[in-house]
């Protein structure tokens, strides 16, 4: 077999286990967040992404909830982030108010919160990006791999 045709062979074959890998990768994300049976609130500022009131289902339905926890997060804050808060509450304990202090470390606490919850719901928002990037990478190697199968090659020698 010519040197050709064997990577193109090969390129072929790498190109449909990178569409499966792609894709099985694509569907356990998919099954994992349905099992934790996540809603979209139902508010009108999730209307952009069409996920108001649907199931946590994929890239954009995690996006949306990140997001929608982002903005109730600050919302219960005043706008403070956990940072904040901590500065705030250290504060507040200098000047002898335990009361604010406690107030100002349960809300950064929820902050705390808040971010895990968005970090997990991002992590599986890159998890879809990279298993759609392996799939197209997948589909161009087979692509390739399909144009070299098909190179006529010649014996003839030009003088």
């Amino acid at each position: 077999m010519k040197a050709t045709k064997l990577v193109g062979v090969l390129s072929i074959i790498a190109g449909l286990i990178m569409i499966v890998a792609g894709a099985i990768v694509w569907g356990t994300v998919t099954s994992q967040l349905k099992a934790e049976n996540i809603t979209v609130p139902n508010e009108p500022d999730q209307v952009v992404f069409g996920m108001a009131g649907k199931q946590v289902a994929g890239p954009f339905g995690a996006y949306a909830q990140a997001d929608i926890i982002n903005k109730h997060a600050l919302a219960g804050s005043n706008g403070e982030t956990y940072a904040s808060l901590g500065t705030l509450a250290r504060e507040a304990r200098e000047a002898g108010d335990e009361a604010k202090a406690e107030e100002y470390q349960a809300q950064r606490n929820t902050m705390m919160n808040a971010s895990f919850l968005r970090s997990s719901l991002f992590g599986s928002v890159i998890a879809y990006g990279v298993s759609a990037l392996v799939m197209g990478l997948g589909l161009l190697f087979g692509l390739i791999g399909w144009a070299l199968t098909t190179i006529r090659t010649s014996n003839r020698v030009e003088a």
